[in-house]
């Protein structure tokens, strides 16, 4: 089937990864690599990041939580020491094919994100400026938040719900994100998955499976996920 949509993740993709950040405040203070990304990964549907991001926390009890989780693995870390961490460096070049596939194609936005004003950190906005977030949300024909539709990546029906927002068939879309656990529902509804490994591997893999060869900037490594 031709595609007619393309699905974008937002942190992680329009922006450098938070998982450098991450890492970088584990070295500083002596905290095994990794550490906050295994906490996340710990019972993901009813952690405290996943709380916080159905909005079923606000940040003072998102910060608690975390607390609990990072102690009960020898390691205390409070969540409101991670929530900075998430900032990172606008992509130009990722904005720039945005640009170009939405004159060609429908284009949408899932986003695992906090309640507006809950720890600064809403939409991923990063050190350039909130601002900068919201004209790159403005480009989407819809944008499903998490913290506002009560579920949250990966779960499939945030991915159907785009589907149906955007009346295209999940086989017709393009689905762009940083995280393997999320691009795996979205290939095995029939979405051809691009797993975002560095900004250059990721528009020459969206160039290769739109035919948009404008938007490819050098030759890269694949990681695209199929249907």
């Amino acid at each position: 089937m031709a595609i007619e949509a393309v699905i974008w993740d937002f942190g992680g993709v329009f922006t450098t990864s938070p998982f450098e950040a991450f890492n970088r405040f584990e070295q500083s203070r002596g905290l095994p690599a990794d550490l906050i990304r295994g906490i996340n990964a710990t019972d993901p549907d009813d952690n405290a990041w996943a709380l916080f991001e159905r909005a079923e926390l606000d940040a003072a009890g998102f910060d608690l939580k975390f607390l609990e989780e990072s102690t009960a693995l020898g390691y205390p870390v409070r969540g409101a020491e991670v929530l900075p961490l998430l900032s990172g460096d606008f992509r130009p070049a990722m904005v720039e094919a945005l640009k170009l596939c939405k004159a060609h194609f429908k284009v949408g936005c899932i986003t695992n994100n906090m309640a507006q004003g809950q720890g600064g950190a809403s939409m991923q906005a990063t050190r350039a400026g909130a601002g900068r977030a919201d004209e790159i949300m403005a480009l989407f024909d819809q944008v499903i938040e998490s913290s506002k539709a009560g579920v949250r990546k990966p779960n499939p029906r945030i991915y159907q719900m785009m589907c149906e927002r955007l009346q295209v068939e999940p086989r017709a879309c393009v689905y762009l994100d940083d995280l393997g656990v999320n691009c795996k529902p979205a290939a095995g509804l029939g979405m051809t998955a691009i797993k975002v490994v560095t900004e250059a591997q990721a528009l020459t893999d969206l160039a290769r499976v739109t035919g948009l060869a404008a938007i490819a900037p050098t030759a890269a490594a694949s990681a695209v996920v199929g249907p």
